[in-house]
């Protein structure tokens, strides 16, 4: 079998803590509750400590913060919310066992080019406690599987979609523009009367005049946004052109970096965007594909991972003394999908294994044997049998078209269904 890297975009994430059960326990006296959450609650300690880790990690960036006042709000919210789809979760029985945790602590490590100890050790360094950020991780993992379920795996793209997507392209001279954004969104609840049309206008009226006059955007947004990347100063990060929504794109095709929009209606809200880079792509795209064949032996509940280990050494040392790699993976492999096949794994593009075991065949040269390499699987030997390049480009045109069109669709559609969970929601704040 091939070992797909799951995306995992959870490597150093803002720690949330877990509060009491309203129904069941009772808050601490010198503790007291700040929101109520269906059947659960928020108290204030949690928020206190969430307000301490935003501004720990905002100091080491330069970034200066709102007042205590606003930046609790906009954290209580974000707990809310969470809160909220964890609740969610667990009545369609999400859940996350510690070996699923541990796999996925082990892809952060990894990609972080770390052990787990190692991990551990340096977010204790940056005062944070190891354990706090285990559980957060479980906590996003069941978020993100409860997205996905929800609203992600609804979203189709069809190949009309992709066909159009790439002859629109084809039109603008087949270049990708990208786009570095900020971005500001003041909300409007579902079914917003005019009052409150008015009232979230006038407030978004008066941010644009701050901004004008000079005022930080990223302060801004950390202050007064209700996007969900608020609490990151509301930067987007680098998007293409085409999965902005048309609003956004018509407005920065035109604009200098630097630039901040007027105000821009959409069903959601009143959006303020600045752009804060700019950049083209000319989609060419050229891949290493690996031949490889591996031998391995599991770990689990009935081989240790040492015992694993001993196990393999041995079959490397007849390896060495020229017994057939073929053979061996045959008799001694435990993987399924490629011992019948004498462990070989075909040709492989970047990115389908695991970190390590991807790490171990690109350095390997050609015919070339490994030694043992540790993935969340057990323990591998490796044989490279060949290496070449391949022009992917219309295969990676056309991934990326897709996931274009897919992102254009979700977010907009993740957006709804997060405000209709909060308004569907027995929610009291007590700041």
């Amino acid at each position: 079998m091939k070992f797909i890297t799951q995306a995992l975009l959870l490597f150093f994430c803002m720690f949330v803590f877990s509060a009491t059960n309203a129904a069941i326990k009772v808050a601490d006296p010198l503790d007291r509750i700040v929101a109520v959450v269906n059947d659960d609650v928020i108290t204030a300690q949690e928020l206190d400590a969430e307000v301490n880790n935003i501004k720990r990690q905002y100091s080491q960036q330069n970034t200066r913060l709102p007042s205590d006042a606003i930046l609790k709000q906009q954290l209580l919210e974000r707990m809310i919310s969470q809160k909220i789809q964890l609740q969610l979760a667990k009545r369609v029985h999400i859940n996350v066992d510690d070996e699923m945790l541990n796999r996925a602590l082990d892809n952060i490590a990894q990609q972080n080019h770390l052990t787990v100890d190692q991990l551990r050790q340096t977010l204790e360094n940056e005062g944070n406690n190891f354990e706090d950020f285990r559980e957060d991780l479980r906590k996003r993992i069941i978020v993100n599987e409860l997205q996905r379920r929800q609203v992600i795996s609804t979203i189709k793209v069809s190949k009309q979609e992709i066909d159009t997507f790439l002859h629109n392209q084809e039109l603008l001279g087949g270049k990708i523009s990208e786009y570095h954004i900020g971005h500001i969104l003041i909300a409007l609840p579902e079914a917003a009367d005019a009052e409150q049309i008015a009232k979230s206008k006038a407030k978004a009226e008066a941010v644009l005049a701050k901004l004008k006059k000079g005022a930080d955007f990223a302060q801004t947004a950390i202050a007064v946004s209700d996007g969900q990347q608020a609490l990151k100063g509301g930067d987007l990060g680098w998007r293409r052109s085409e999965t902005l929504p048309t609003l956004f794109s018509d407005w920065l095709v035109k604009q200098d970096v630097g630039n901040v929009s007027n105000i821009i209606r959409s069903p959601s809200g009143f959006h303020i965007i600045k752009l804060l880079g700019k950049r083209t792509d000319d989609q060419k795209h050229v891949i290493t594909q690996i031949h490889a064949r591996h031998i391995l032996i599991k770990t689990g509940e009935f081989t240790s991972s040492d015992e694993a280990l001993k196990e393999l050494m041995k079959l490397k040392k007849r390896l060495d003394k020229g017994e057939d790699f073929a053979r061996l993976a045959k008799l001694y492999s435990e993987d399924p999908g490629s011992a019948e096949n004498g462990g070989d794994l075909g040709w492989t593009n970047p990115g389908e294994m695991v970190p390590a075991f991807q790490q171990a065949m690109e350095s390997l040269p050609i015919n070339k044997i490994s030694d043992p390499v540790h993935t969340r699987y057990g323990w591998h030997l490796i044989e490279v049998l060949g290496k070449r390049t391949r022009d992917d480009t219309e295969e990676y045109r056309r991934n990326k078209a897709r996931e274009a069109i897919r992102q254009r669709k979700t977010e907009p559609a993740l957006q709804n269904w997060l405000r209709n969970l909060r308004d569907e929601a027995y929610v009291v704040t007590r700041l």
